[in-house]
């Protein structure tokens, strides 16, 4: 019994084989640079978080210390969660002399010149104090 031409070709040609693997790796590829991206971006969101709850920290202290700054610049260093960050305080005076204003911006230990985090925040002259 002689086979048809329908019997014979039952599989892949090997370019179909090849064309279809070439596919499947583009796309394999596609999905591993997104999970790249993505753990990048992850590491980025961290240093951000964590920033802010350096600025955060400062400005509760003064608060809850009372403190009266004096008009200027400070800087100083701080650690959340084991990582370094520096960090720079302006203070300014506002039109009510009894509010003075704060400006915390946070950097990478390494790198100031772009912040991760930046906060404002006003503090009120304690009771009694000097004018």
């Amino acid at each position: 019994m002689p086979r048809s031409r329908c019997a014979r070709r039952a599989g892949f040609t090997l370019v179909e084989v090849l064309v279809a693997l070439a596919i499947v790796s583009i796309a394999l590829l596609a999905a591993l640079r997104a999970a790249g991206q993505g753990t990048t971006s992850v590491g980025e969101l961290r240093s951000h978080l964590l920033a802010g709850w350096v600025a955060e920290n400062l400005l509760a202290e003064h608060r809850a210390r009372g403190d009266w700054l004096a008009l200027g610049i400070r800087r100083g260093s701080a650690q959340q969660a084991g990582i370094a960050f520096a960090w720079r305080e302006e203070v300014t005076a506002t039109p009510n002399s009894a509010f003075r204003r704060i400006d915390v911006i946070v950097f990478a230990a390494q790198e100031e010149s772009r912040s991760l985090a930046r906060l404002t925040g006003f503090v009120v002259q304690p009771q009694g104090g000097a004018r």
